[in-house]
């Protein structure tokens, strides 16, 4: 098996404001994606309260995805691997617009990506104790070059085949986010697919 090259985060990315998202607005949402709201983030998470929010998968022309490990001082799920990227829209804005932008924001590039699914979900991160409940538009695009991610969303950073990919879930499921889990078997299909 070839060894995975992980990469740290050296804060050649673009300028975030990092933890400051956690203040940010949320679009409170029911079981069908229809808006019932806004929050605060935090108290969303807190509440476990059902909001929009999104997952990007980014391939490369070698047919490998790009994971991230979220910045051990992330509210929630820290330290844990994902997918690419992860955000939420803010009031008034269409999902798929803040998906390109969160791209650029946490990992330093902007792609078009297309809408793969939809789901509702809900994990509790044992560590912190706040709740995603997330009404989740996954997105999915193709980068050929390295991310410049921003250090205090991502820890690290590293592009990954399938076969370790899913290698990994099973020996150690533990070290993935539960969104990730939970969807990343459907979106390796169908990249499989094209």
């Amino acid at each position: 098996m070839k060894a995975a090259i992980v990469r740290q985060s050296t804060g050649d990315g673009p300028a975030c404001p990092g933890q400051q998202d956690a203040l940010e607005r949320v679009v409170l949402v029911d079981a069908d994606d229809r808006v019932q709201g806004e929050g605060d983030k935090l108290d969303a998470h807190r509440l476990g309260q059902l909001h929009r929010a999104f997952s990007i998968f980014i391939f490369n022309a070698r047919g490998e995805v790009l994971l991230q490990r979220r910045a051990d001082a992330k509210y929630h799920f820290a330290g844990r691997w994902s997918n690419s990227c992860c955000g939420h829209p803010r009031p008034g804005e269409p999902t798929a617009r803040a998906a390109v932008r969160r791209l650029g924001e946490e990992l330093g590039f902007q792609t078009p990506l297309s809408e793969q699914m939809q789901l509702v979900y809900r994990a509790q991160d044992p560590e912190s104790g706040l709740i995603e409940h997330e009404y989740l538009h996954v997105f999915r695009g193709r980068y050929m070059d390295d991310p410049r991610p921003d250090p205090a969303e991502v820890g690290a950073w590293r592009w990954t085949s399938v076969g370790a990919v899913r290698r990994g879930l099973v020996k150690s499921p533990h070290l993935f986010t539960p969104w990730f889990q939970l969807i990343v078997e459907r979106v390796l299909d169908a990249a499989a697919a094209e």
